[in-house]
């Protein structure tokens, strides 16, 4: 494991990461996106996700940025 890594799973663990939680309709699914460090390198990160759903014909997508401990499943 890489020190970036580490250190983003260390957030994660202490409920300091940032995550991008996205809920879309047809199909209804939750996903989560991160871990994150910074929520400014969450938000340049999460745009590449986003069009890869919307490129796979999802009806709707919202998303949130939310700090906080996250574990699998990260799908839902």
């Amino acid at each position: 494991m890489g020190p970036i890594r580490a250190v983003r799973s260390l957030g994660n663990s202490f409920g300091l990461a940032w995550w991008a939680k996205i809920e879309t309709g047809n199909p209804d699914a939750t996903y989560w996106f991160g871990p994150f460090l910074t929520k400014r390198s969450l938000k340049v990160k999460v745009s590449s996700f986003l069009d890869d759903l919307s490129s796979e014909g999802i009806d709707s997508v919202d998303h949130s940025f939310v700090r906080c401990r996250r574990s699998e499943p990260l799908t839902f």
